[in-house]
């Protein structure tokens, strides 16, 4: 199936059938608006580099995920960026504290829900903010891209200290999960599952994941043809083993997919959601932190 077909179908998909997070738009509401006063779209691609090859959707602000979305002097590089660093980068980006923020990327909306989650770490007011569902596909198919990048006039966004109940550092996990066994904390490795059996290494000194974490990998959530979420129904399936009375610590390599996840939870009314600040790129590379691998969340040294 071409991505132009199966973009099609979703056409002949009733509305109902489609995930109704109130964050979601599609290429025509952003068609229609994109001429508002106070818009401001931002573009985070997977390859940076095709903002300006490839093109992007016109007057969309460039994203480079890694030096944007990080903590340039810490490691790993994605740890969460200061507040007075992240709010240097939306002011340059011409955010203020009315604007209305629109985000997409070419990756399944994973690495737009690190800005999402990021903005709603800092106290943006999250009413403001929207996510194109199916990004550069869902723009494309009846829409141009222009390869000129704007020069967005300073914005002036003041952004709030960090919500510490949206994140936790690795002590929390290794004491809630690895060591006591908190029954109320549930932790969730949100990364594909190869990576989480430890069948593929890459990117990490260890491979495996965490002592107690489930694997639910957030990408499944979302249509691989069309970048599109997937329904409701399906996503609520996903994550139907988690209670949704539990605190979720979710994880993934290096702070996208989990942000997925975090987007997805909170959507199908989970409370309690923090991200892992640092995820596997701090634990597997450690070289001290316990690691399982294989299917199941502990092994034989871990269930005892």
């Amino acid at each position: 199936m071409t991505r132009i077909t199966s973009w099609l179908m979703t056409l002949l998909l009733p509305a109902a059938v489609w995930a109704t997070p109130e964050f979601l738009v599609d290429a025509d509401w952003l068609a229609e608006h994109i001429e508002d006063d106070g818009l401001v779209v931002l573009e985070v691609r997977y390859h940076p580099h095709r903002y300006f090859t490839v093109g992007h959707i016109p007057g969309a602000v460039q994203v480079q995920r890694f030096r944007d979305l990080g903590d340039n002097g810490a490691s790993p590089l994605m740890r969460f960026p200061s507040r007075e660093a992240f709010q240097a980068t939306l002011r340059r980006w011409g955010v203020n504290d009315d604007s209305t923020v629109v985000v997409y990327d070419d990756s399944a909306t994973a690495l737009a829900s690190r800005v999402y989650f990021l903005l709603d770490l800092y106290g943006f007011d999250m009413s403001r903010v929207r996510i194109l569902d199916g990004g550069t596909i869902e723009w494309t198919a009846f829409n141009e891209l222009e390869v000129e990048a704007p020069t967005p006039e300073p914005g002036t966004v003041t952004l709030k200290e960090a919500d510490a109940a949206h994140f936790v550092e690795w002590t929390a996990v290794y004491d809630d999960v690895v060591s006591r066994r908190d029954p109320n904390v549930v932790l969730l490795d949100a990364r594909p599952h190869a990576m989480y059996t430890g069948e593929d290494g890459s990117h990490a000194v260890a491979a495996g994941h965490i002592p107690g974490a489930t694997n639910i990998v957030s990408l499944d959530g979302v249509d691989g043809q069309s970048q599109k979420w997937k329904p409701d129904a399906t996503l609520a399936d996903m994550y139907s083993a988690i209670p949704k009375d539990r605190t979720i610590y979710a994880y993934c390599h290096d702070g996208f997919r989990m942000g997925l996840a975090y987007l997805q939870l909170k959507h199908l009314g989970y409370e309690d959601v923090r991200l892992y600040n640092g995820g596997w790129s701090h634990w597997g590379n450690t070289q001290t932190l316990p690691v399982v691998k294989g299917d199941a969340p502990l092994d034989e040294a871990f269930a005892l």
